[in-house]
């Protein structure tokens, strides 16, 4: 890891009080008694460290033509799709991303990988509720990332449902059978990830404000970010009355361990269980910054385009429950206090109310049986051709492309 010449961003620890009060729920369930000041120092300096190799590829990408050091976009793309050996004489940079990345690590148990993935698969619409409302508009509660999507521009405007829809195929690819192999779609789009973040830091950090925020895209960030697809995303779930076992939670967890691997995530943010991560996730919640401008931008963003939703058939009132069902899990998942802030209008808890009640009847009745598993995997599976077409339409979806 390479560290700024400043030593902390002002950001850091800049809201606590206000981090405190989210977090209290979650510093129970964690037992989190006293605040770990070693951890919290491991964070601050994460947020002026950055994805080395990502980065030197980043840089590469951007040298001039004819330069020997050079990567072009074709020479990526097949180091992505088939290895760093089908490329005729890769660059230094592409090859020692791509020397590490195409090794499997040694504590990688494939079995858990895949039982991450079918148990992924089978939260079904909660996977899509939690990371929706909780991951990421909960996430806009606090300033540097939400500035970040802001400035390029990520999730606003026409194309708020595009990037919405681009996440979700991703973290949809991950969860399929055999997704995380070398061959797999899910492996092909982390890495593809990695380098498109690598590319945004090449190309903000001299426009940034470090001082304030750290890197564009840095450790500490990309550690939050993990928590809330794995610790959020089980911890949600649960509270939306899923049954997940010990057993299918250090699964789910050990999927998205490989998965930030890949991404670039240093090894000390790499939780191997759920209370682990939810213990990482409080701290990183007392490492942020209050509210900025950004997050009320994007939250209604989100909110304003459940009205360009795609649905076959009575469009127009779809819409406008989707809207309202949005709005009302909202109200109760993050408070009064966060949509308030928001600017968005409080709606009664009528949508968490009937969600708990199915998932009662699906996940603590129907579902321990072996017919109620199966019917379970197989609206699981249902579910993200759905939320991919609300997004998209017809169209396929493509993950971002890398802007050299």
């Amino acid at each position: 890891m390479t560290t700024s010449t400043v030593a902390v961003p002002t950001r850091y620890r800049a809201a606590e009080h206000r981090s405190r009060r989210i977090g209290a729920v979650l510093r129970r369930v964690a037992r989190v008694r006293e605040v770990d000041e070693e951890l919290m120092q491991r964070l601050a300096r994460g947020f002026m460290e950055q994805d080395e190799l990502g980065a030197a590829v980043a840089r590469a990408m951007r040298l001039p033509h004819g330069d020997p050091d050079r990567v072009s976009m074709a020479q990526l793309r097949t180091a992505i799709d088939a290895g760093i050996d089908a490329v005729d004489d890769p660059p230094p940079a592409l090859r020692a991303l791509f020397d590490v990345v195409d090794v499997v690590p040694d504590w990688v148990d494939w079995d858990l990988v895949e039982e991450g993935g079918r148990v992924s698969r089978r939260l079904g619409q909660n996977a899509a509720d939690v990371l929706t409302q909780l991951s990421l508009i909960g996430g806009y509660r606090f300033g540097g990332p939400t500035d970040l999507l802001v400035a390029t521009g990520g999730l606003t405007g026409d194309a708020t449902m595009r990037r919405l829809g681009e996440t979700q195929k991703w973290t949809v690819a991950v969860g399929r059978p055999h997704a995380m192999r070398r061959d797999g779609e899910g492996f092909r789009l982390t890495v593809h990830v990695r380098v498109m973040h690598a590319l945004v830091n090449e190309t903000f950090t001299k426009k940034w404000d470090v001082e304030r925020w750290g890197l564009p895209i840095n450790q500490a960030d990309q550690a939050a970010t993990l928590g809330l697809f794995n610790g959020v995303l089980l911890i949600g779930s649960k509270a939306l009355g899923v049954r997940i076992t010990r057993a299918e939670s250090d699964a789910v967890m050990h999927l998205w361990k490989y998965i930030g691997w890949l991404m670039g995530v240093d090894e000390q943010w790499l939780m191997e269980t759920e209370r682990e991560q939810h213990r990482l996730n409080y701290h990183v919640l007392l490492a942020q910054d209050d509210i900025s401008e950004a997050g009320p931008k994007l939250a209604q963003a989100i909110v304003d385009a459940q009205r360009t939703l795609h649905f076959d058939r009575f469009a127009g009132i779809s819409r406008w429950l989707s809207r309202e069902r949005l709005l009302s899990m909202l109200t109760l998942l993050l408070g009064p206090r966060s949509m308030k802030e928001f600017g968005l209008p409080r709606r009664p808890p009528w949508a968490i109310l009937y969600v708990q009640a199915l998932n009662v009847v699906r996940y603590q009745l129907v579902g321990r049986t072996a017919w109620g598993e199966r019917r379970l995997q197989a609206w699981g599976d249902r579910v993200p051709k759905r939320v991919m077409y609300r997004h998209f339409g017809p169209d396929q979806p493509e993950i971002g492309t890398l802007k050299v």
